[in-house]
Formats: structure tokens, sequence, C-alpha cells
């Protein structure tokens, strides 16, 4: 794939968004009520799928909307709150510190801009790019193993790190498509483009695809 591919590829995916009925829709939907929300659905996604995600961020969002709700509320019942998310003892532990630290050095309100995001407890890169995207309309690309993968599944990219991945896709990418691109690619990598068994023969985008290209030439010999 190349870099002038790119409009028209996205353009597709757009179009077939809703027909895939991907596990990451419900969460998107928690993810832009605000930004705190957005912060919160992003911390509890890690190691948990979507689907459990959703589910766990509206029944705590139904509780708590500002670092303040959380500080209040005891450790016991946050824990309860966002069972079953992956490590839940840990993640309401790690919510407390970070109710704190917004409550402390940013007045109880979630930054707007990278370089603070990247000061709180627990958000790396992927997080707070989703943070400024989903929560503030902000230009930016979450990059996780959806978007690393895909990216590098089409020929996009030639990268080792999703860090290089949103280092490059920054140069290649149109920024009318920044905040889309992960919520695009995570739902095409839920449903079509798996990581093990890609449903190529579903696929729209195969007169795009490096893989594609180079599985067919495998199988013709």
């Amino acid at each position: 794939m190349k870099r002038e591919d790119l409009p028209a590829v996205l353009e597709i995916m757009k179009a077939e968004f809703h027909k895939w009925h991907a596990p990451i829709v419900k969460l998107i939907a928690q993810k832009r009520r605000d930004p705190f929300s957005a912060l919160i659905c992003a911390l509890l996604s890690t190691r948990t799928r979507d689907e459990t995600t959703a589910q766990v961020c509206a029944r705590l969002l139904a509780r708590v909307s500002s670092p303040q709700d959380i500080l209040q509320m005891d450790l016991r019942e946050l824990e309860k709150l966002i069972y079953p998310v992956g490590f839940y003892r840990n993640k309401a532990r790690h919510l407390k510190e970070l109710a704190s630290q917004l409550v402390g050095e940013f007045q109880g309100k979630v930054p707007d801009n990278l370089q603070d995001l990247l000061r709180l407890k627990g958000v790396g890169r992927k997080v707070a790019n989703i943070v400024l995207a989903e929560g503030y309309n902000k230009p930016a690309i979450a990059v996780d193993v959806h978007v690393h993968r895909i990216s590098n599944r089409w020929g996009l990219v030639r990268t080792k790190t999703p860090e290089e991945t949103e280092s490059k896709l920054a140069e290649l990418l149109p920024v009318e498509y920044w905040r889309d691109y992960n919520r695009l690619l995570v739902a095409f990598g839920q449903t079509l483009c798996k990581p093990l068994k890609p449903l190529c023969h579903q696929c729209p985008l195969t007169q795009w695809c490096d893989y594609y290209r180079a599985q067919s030439q495998d199988f013709r010999g």
C-alpha cells in the first residue's frame, strides 16, 4: 500500500465500519462522552476484551463522573464495579492514584495535551492519544496492536514497535484521518484482518494489501 492509496482505503473502511459489528463500537460510545470517560475506559481496556470493557465502563460511569467521585469511593467497591476487567484489583488502585493526581496537579481536570497526559499514572502514548482523539476531538493517532499489525501487513509501514508506527503514520496519514484511524483499524482487525487466518476472501481492500498479494503469489506457486 502506498501513501496515495490511503484516502480511498479509509473511505471504504468508513463505509463498511458498521457492517462489521465490531466489539469496539460500544466501547467508543463510552469513550466519547467526555475526556474523563475516554481516559477511564482506555485504562480499563488494557488486556481486556472490548465487550467486557464497554459493559464495565457503562456500569462505572453510571456511578462516577469525576476524579473526586473515585477518591470518595471505597476501594473494595471500586474493585467490584470494574470486575471482571483484567487485573481489576491493580487497576482499582491505579484509578485511585490517578484520581488523586488529577485533583492534586490538574484541578480535577483531564489534561488536553500529550505532555501532561503522559505524566499521569499508567498513561502511555496509546492511552494519551485516545484521550486526545476521543475525549477532546483533537488529531491524534492511537497505535495499539491492531493498528501496528495491520499497517505493517498492508505494507504501509515497516516498523518494529508501536512508537515507530505512530511516528511513521504521522508522516504518511492526512491529518483529517488521524482521529478515525484507530477505530477503523481496530474494528477491521477484530472482524476481518485477524492476527491468524485473516478473512481475505471477505476483505474489500485486497487490491491494496501487500500481505494478500504475497499470499496469492505463494499459493500460485
